[in-house]
């Protein structure tokens, strides 16, 4: 596509590029075998040559040994380079999305919550718990729409904290840290509201995750429909998954890490 910028210029993608050579190409070596008088055959042989050579750079750059170059002195980004790579389509777009109702920060020690407790911050819960909040002011006629509500929340009124108080009684979410090698790598806790923006972790749960406190972070997902609630409390809760799966001993308690 063309992206108009300002002083009447315009971005292009590499492809453009990588494109218009095969274009041009193909055109050109198709009106010498057009042509009436007949064209040399070691001509029209270099044409084939330098047409594969447009095709390859458009799939490969830089596959023949030559990259191909923008104005700027770019390699230009071919059809595979679209897709390899931690920016590529595959890991990208396809392996991972972006969730909505979630959260990640770095965790930190909390050895007075419980070990089916969790500190979240207090920003982050706010924002995790949007929908839930914006219904309770509507319930309670605080509100007339989305919109007032939105704006009440962002100014972060006093009826607002009591309301999220209220609304994370009872309401799990589940912690996830990278990499989730075993089921036990994503369980649910109970949200407790913390001063910060750090997450807060029990040390007796952090062996489940391999997690320990040199500046590991933690993914924070909020389980929206009441099934999904129910399900995690009855199945991913901590304190239902204190013995390993594989082996049926604890996986909760102090470890070298900690």
């Amino acid at each position: 596509p063309l992206v108009p910028l300002d002083g009447g210029r315009f971005a292009t993608s590499d492809l453009n590029d990588l494109y218009r050579r095969v274009i041009n190409r193909n055109n050109r070596l198709k009106r010498l075998l057009d042509v009436s008088s007949p064209t040399p055959q070691l001509i029209i042989h270099n044409e084939i040559r330098m047409l594969q050579e447009a095709v390859d750079a458009l799939f490969d750059n830089g596959r023949r040994g030559r990259v191909i170059r923008g104005a700027n002195r770019r390699p230009l980004k071919s059809l595979s380079d679209m897709l390899k790579g931690k920016q590529g389509r595959f890991r990208q777009n396809l392996l991972g999305k972006r969730v909505d109702y979630s959260g990640r920060s770095v965790i930190v020690i909390g050895p007075e919550l419980k070990l089916s407790q969790c500190g979240l911050p207090k920003k982050m819960a706010l924002e995790l718990f949007k929908p839930f909040i914006f219904q309770k002011l509507e319930e309670r006629g605080l509100v007339s729409n989305i919109k007032t509500a939105k704006r009440r929340v962002e100014k972060e009124d006093p009826i607002v904290w009591d309301i999220l108080d209220e609304v994370i009684q009872e309401h799990p979410v589940l912690l996830n840290r990278a990499p989730t090698l075993h089921r036990l790598g994503i369980q649910a806790f109970d949200p407790v509201l913390v001063e910060g923006k750090a997450i807060r972790l029990h040390p007796l749960v952090c062996a489940a995750f391999n997690a320990d406190f040199d500046g590991d972070q933690m993914a924070v997902h909020v389980p929206l429909s009441v099934e999904a609630q129910l399900e995690a409390r009855v199945l991913m809760m901590s304190g239902n998954n204190i013995l390993s799966p594989a082996n049926g001993k604890t996986d909760h308690g102090s470890y070298s890490g900690i």
